[in-house]
């Protein structure tokens, strides 16, 4: 037999409880995302593997929202992989992540030339090879207007191209696939950040998200530096359109 007030104790307490519920599914689905996204990365299964994933939930929603995660994901995935901050645009580090994302789609050699470097960076995929194009031509344009976006992957070489602007000359020459990019200086320690930085971009363009992670460590960074924290990593998205 139950009184009003017995019945208003209960009911009091199974709303507490269904709110302990959703507080801990949510941030157990939030552990979930991250953890499985971080794994994903480190254990070498970049967007093939998600993709298989995608393909088994395209089913289950609309384009509306597919479209929104999927900008969503990539903002979240940039701001934890250290390209947030700086004075580099959304579409820029949109730009970056889905490069480093899809690392195993582009070709890259580079030959050191005594005064600089020759590089040739190239994808047999359509959309890749046009964000490569745009990305170089981009950033090329930034170093000419010394317009250092002061990204936390960013290291002491490419700082030092853009203080050392003046001294380099650059040529492109675009291909079906790609860009080839010449960079020369008659200053030697321009040439060397060139090649250094060459050299850095190989790796990003072998490793990833694993190389720009630990480029980001190196330069002090982390998931929770620059004023960066768990709670604006997974919110923000929410809010883009």
């Amino acid at each position: 037999m139950h009184t009003s007030n017995g019945t208003s104790v209960a009911q009091a307490l199974e709303i507490q409880m269904k709110k302990k519920v959703l507080v801990i599914g949510g941030f157990v689905a939030a552990t979930l995302l991250v953890g499985g996204w971080a794994l994903a990365q480190s254990a070498g299964h970049g967007p093939g593997g998600m993709r298989g994933m995608g393909m088994g939930m395209h089913g289950q929603m609309g384009q509306g929202m597919r479209s929104q995660m999927g900008s969503g994901m990539v903002g979240m995935g940039a701001r934890m992989m250290g390209m947030n901050g700086g004075s580099a645009t959304m579409d820029e580090r949109r730009d970056i992540h889905g490069l480093l994302f899809n690392h195993d789609r582009i070709k890259r050699t580079v030959t050191n030339l005594p005064d600089g470097i020759r590089t040739v960076t190239e994808s047999d995929d359509p959309e890749v090879a046009a964000t490569i194009k745009k990305h170089v031509v981009d950033m090329g344009k930034r170093v000419e207007e010394g317009r250092d976006p002061v990204l936390p992957i960013e290291s002491p070489a490419l700082h030092s191209i853009f203080r050392d602007k003046d001294k380099i000359k650059t040529t492109y020459e675009t291909t079906e696939k790609g860009i080839v990019v010449v960079q020369t200086s008659t200053d030697a320690t321009a040439v060397k950040a060139l090649q250094d930085h060459a050299a850095e971009v190989t790796d990003l363009a072998q490793r990833g998200m694993v190389a720009a992670h630990e480029a980001m460590m190196k330069n002090g960074g982390g998931m929770m530096g620059r004023g960066m924290n768990m709670r604006g990593a997974m919110a923000e998205p929410q809010h883009q359109h």
